[in-house]
Formats: C-alpha cells, structure tokens, sequence
C-alpha cells in the first residue's frame, strides 16, 4: 500500500507538472475562471501533499482556493462515496479545521468517469473568521481525488462550478487519469 502511495505521488507530480500555470475553464458565462497554482500550505500527513490552486477575485467574484490531492486505497471500491457520513470522513476539511459543520446535505457529481459527491460546510478557521468551503470526494475504483474550495458564502457555488469545470479540464483530468492509473 505504502508503494502504491508513493507510486501515485510520483505521478501526480508528473500529472500536474502539465498543468502549471494559470488554467482557463470554458464557462457559459461573460467571467472566465483562471486557476494558478500555488502552493501547499498544509503540513504533511499520511496522504501526502497536494496540490493548491487560488483564482483571484478579478476572474472568480472572490477569491476562491482549490485543495487537490488523491487518497489511494480510502474508498468503498464498490460504490464510492455515496452519503455525508462517508463524504464526511473521507474529504479533506480537517485540514483546515477540526471544526466544520455542513451547511446543506450532500448532491452526487461527476468529473468524465469518476462518480462522487459535493458539499457545502461552514468551517471555523483559525485565526480567521468563519470561512465557507465545498468538500468533494470523487470515486476512481478504490481511490478517492479530494477536493476543498474554499470560497466566500455568497460565491460558493459559483466556485464549486469553477472549480469541476477545472478539474474536467484537460491537464487536470490527464492529471488524476496518470495518478490513478487509468
């Protein structure tokens, strides 16, 4: 397990080498979302370092933060992440705070062929105000990709839809396909 870990680590370094730098998103919309890595500001656990992205208020309404990484092996195999509990226990949140509390229940999403779940929390920053944030956990066999962003209430779900349109986009899915072996 521990040399599948690394193995995916590996990849996702090489995956996202590809997508450095801003990244546009397609949208419907007048306001085009560009996406610029940063980076990782979280200490190391046992999943590893992810990668970060900011768009800035000028392309998002707000400033607006993705967390991205993959946790191999921490997932149903059969069907994934299919209610709050498991969404709950498997996102990323706890990074930012042990202090988080869902704000509406959970909806299914999809990025290509990986099928999960999204969900908006409150979460207690500290040193911070409160802060508003989506947790998503998309299901690829029996790994998960993780996904926080962190956004002002208001644009949450304008961010949240930024942020799947990014992660469709072409890089960032090469990406996660790399990392998880497809």
């Amino acid at each position: 397990m521990i040399a599948r870990g690394a193995a995916m680590f590996a990849a996702l370094s090489l995956g996202l080498a590809m997508a450095a730098g801003p990244v546009q998103s397609a949208k419907a919309t007048e306001r085009t979302a560009v996406w610029t890595e940063v980076k990782w500001p979280f200490l190391m656990d046992e999943w590893g370092a992810g990668r970060a992205f900011l768009c800035k208020a000028a392309d998002c309404g707000s400033d607006a933060t993705l967390y991205l990484r993959v946790k191999a092996g921490f997932c149903n195999c059969a069907v994934g992440v299919t209610d709050d509990d498991d969404l709950d226990r498997v996102a990323d949140l706890k990074l930012l705070s042990d202090a988080f509390v869902g704000l509406a229940d959970g909806r299914p999403i999809s990025v290509e062929d990986m099928n999960g779940r999204s969900r908006p929390y409150r979460v207690a920053l500290p040193l911070w105000r409160s802060q508003t944030a989506v947790a998503m956990v998309l299901h690829a066999k029996c790994d998960a990709v993780v996904a926080t962003i962190v956004a002002d209430r208001d644009r949450l779900a304008a961010a949240e839809q930024d942020a799947l349109l990014f992660l469709n986009h072409g890089p960032v899915l090469q990406w996660a396909k790399v990392t998880l072996g497809y």
